[in-house]
């Protein structure tokens, strides 16, 4: 699943570290979580054609008192038309114009850095995290699977909690690199939404999305998205979701399926099998 874009499994992880059981009884040394999945998602994005990308990300994450890294490398395959150039994987493409054609490879890698708790405000049960995110130009721009310059984003993410709820609203800005022969503008974006823990196993939620377009002259994205998480086991979690876009410029339809690990909870159930 796409971290930069879909906000969904980083919300649910958060909301089970603080409402349940186990989160609150982590060790005070790294939280170490991997995740995987695979995403689809379609649409014309402005175009005449259809757009098609499947996303597969590889993403780790270390968590420790106050501060917390992410590192996402994807696999990436794209069915458009010739000339088309993929700024964000399912988001607002470039659309090229001639025959079809299916390109895939490495996309782009994506390095995150959250400073944890920057306000905390323990009588309303709300703290404010503050991030910033380069998505490295890794992509091969020639393949039109990136545009083959870095993006720069800084986000803030103001959160909630009651007892089995949490909302969650976040706001940021992303400073786009300019591929040649195009002038992508730096963008403004927001979401807002929630997570339900419906069991000790079960967290449901559902979230809107904002970005200002970062082409001339087309709409600005909204999507709503939708998911399910549910416990496999001590150590493992699934997830399910599904979005649609609500503008011309946005996915017409999503989804994908998303799995992670707590390594620290798997390193334990494997010292127990012995």
């Amino acid at each position: 699943m796409k971290g930069d874009r879909r906000i969904t499994a980083t919300v649910a992880i958060a909301a089970i570290v603080l409402m349940s059981a186990d989160g609150a009884a982590q060790d005070a040394g790294a939280d170490l979580r991997f995740s995987t999945g695979v995403e689809f998602s379609t649409g014309k994005y402005g175009g005449n054609d259809d757009i098609e990308d499947l996303y597969v990300p590889f993403t780790f994450r270390a968590g420790f008192e106050r501060i917390g890294f992410r590192l996402t490398v994807p696999w990436l395959s794209v069915t458009a038309p010739e000339d088309t150039i993929i700024t964000d994987p399912g988001t607002e493409p470039l659309p090229g114009s001639g025959a079809t054609v299916t390109e895939s490879g490495l996309g782009d890698v994506v390095g995150a850095f959250t400073f944890y708790e920057l306000y905390v405000s323990d009588q309303a049960n709300f703290i404010v995290d503050a991030t910033g995110k380069i998505k490295f130009g890794t992509a091969d721009e020639a393949q039109g699977l990136g545009t083959g310059e870095n993006d720069y984003t800084v986000q803030l993410d103001a959160y909630r909690f009651f007892e089995r709820l949490s909302l969650q609203g976040s706001a940021g800005y992303r400073l786009r690199g300019n591929p040649p022969g195009a002038d992508l503008n730096n963008v403004f974006l927001a979401s807002v939404g929630g997570a339900y823990l419906a069991s000790e196993n079960a967290l449901v939620g559902m979230y809107f999305d904002y970005r200002e377009s970062s082409i001339g002259g087309a709409d600005d994205i909204q999507e709503l998205s939708g998911f399910a998480s549910f416990r496999l086991g001590r150590a493992w979690r699934m997830e399910l979701y599904a979005f649609t876009g609500l503008t011309d410029s946005s996915t017409d339809f999503g989804g994908g399926i998303l799995f992670s690990t707590d390594l620290n909870q798997l390193r334990v159930s494997n010292r127990q099998d012995y």
